[in-house]
């Protein structure tokens, strides 16, 4: 769904168009008609997202939307936005665990270029793009490292070069980087001229999660993904394929994912400086007010996020067995989900961004409860 929300146009990934980018092909992969999220089995077919592993993470967005609501002073109607919806997991899981009250006054948003699953909570709105003004919550879970980038290599003169792609996945190297993906490079992926290094331009991705924040008129805008910062940045990239639950070669035929880990301290620079020219933001010129700008934006691991949202995997007290070894079942089993989702080295590392917008940050301890 990159193509709704970036302005690119996808092609068919059947289509033999010769070596071209890795932002190219994968658009076409990914998004084109026979492209791999067009596929009815949707992305849990293939892979296996927090969503997915336990209800308690929809449970902790849930908790978040509240924390959000309470924020924003309980307006008549709040909205959910869920970026990147696959089959309507997440939406349908947070509606569920919603406090009635809440719920009562919840609109939710499944936003995904794949069309409305059956069966579908008829509450929820599905959307092939943003809503035009969101108040409350925008969530994208693994929305952005699906966003195509291009990849750059070193050459052996010491210059950072386009890599091109064939649709059999075989690559060779293009012009230089240059114009606007070369001055990202420069501050937020500068290479070493070492031969066979290599980046994924990530101002595509700057641009998306600018234009995304673009559209919280009051609330919070969430990000969740593999993440790595400037600091970390890894010498040969992260560009990947999964099929069927296993990683594989990237091969941009629409057979599998095409993902790469996401530079989420980019993205939290980008929404405001991303369109200085604008005199206001564009929920200012909608509504004919004086809009609120972004506040500081955060980046926090997903066992930190989890935690300030009171999923801690904290085993149940084992006194509870004898009292009540059903809900001591229960507890346990929960206590087991709880620390997947907020393992080191697996799916607590995961990197959120918040991205706050006229409202405390509700994750701090001193916001929202």
């Amino acid at each position: 769904m990159a193509d709704e929300t970036d302005g690119t146009t996808a092609q068919d990934p059947r289509e033999d168009r010769g070596p071209r980018g890795w932002r190219a092909a994968a658009e076409a992969a990914l998004y084109g008609p026979g492209g791999f999220y067009r596929r009815p089995e949707g992305p849990a077919g293939h892979f296996r997202t927090s969503v997915h592993a336990s209800p308690l993470f929809a449970r902790a967005v849930a908790r978040l939307l509240c924390r959000v609501d309470e924020a924003l002073g309980r307006p008549a109607v709040l909205d959910f936005v869920d970026l990147g919806a696959g089959r309507g997991e997440l939406v349908t899981g947070v509606l569920a665990a919603l406090p009635p009250g809440v719920a009562a006054r919840a609109r939710a948003y499944a936003v995904e270029i794949a069309g409305r699953p059956a069966g579908l909570d008829p509450r929820v709105t599905w959307r092939h793009d943003l809503p035009e003004a969101v108040t409350g919550l925008l969530f994208a879970n693994e929305w952005l490292d699906n966003v195509p980038v291009d990849v750059a290599e070193v050459d052996r003169a010491g210059v950072p070069r386009l890599v091109l792609v064939a649709a059999d996945g075989s690559e060779r190297l293009g012009g230089p980087v240059t114009g606007p993906d070369a001055d990202w490079l420069a501050r937020w992926w500068p290479l070493p001229a070492k031969e066979g290094l290599r980046a994924e331009i990530g101002l595509p991705r700057d641009r998306a999660w600018a234009s995304a924040v673009d559209r919280v008129a009051a609330g919070l805008a969430v990000a969740v993904d593999y993440a790595h910062t400037v600091r970390t940045r890894p010498p040969f990239g992260t560009l990947t394929g999964f099929r069927e639950g296993r990683g594989t070669t990237p091969v941009p035929d629409g057979s599998c994912d095409i993902t790469a880990h996401v530079a989420l301290d980019a993205c939290a620079a980008a929404p405001g400086s991303a369109r200085p020219e604008r005199a206001l933001p564009r929920t200012a010129r909608r509504t004919g007010g004086a809009a609120r700008e972004p506040g500081d934006a955060r980046l926090l691991t997903q066992r930190a996020a989890l935690r300030a949202l009171d999923i801690t995997g904290a085993r149940p007290p084992l006194a509870l067995a004898s009292t009540d070894p059903a809900a001591y079942v229960r507890a346990l089993a929960s206590a087991g989900e709880a620390a997947e989702l907020t393992a080191p080295g697996g799916l607590g590392d995961f990197g959120w961004l918040l991205q706050p917008v006229g409202i405390p940050d509700p994750l701090d301890p001193g916001g929202p409860r």
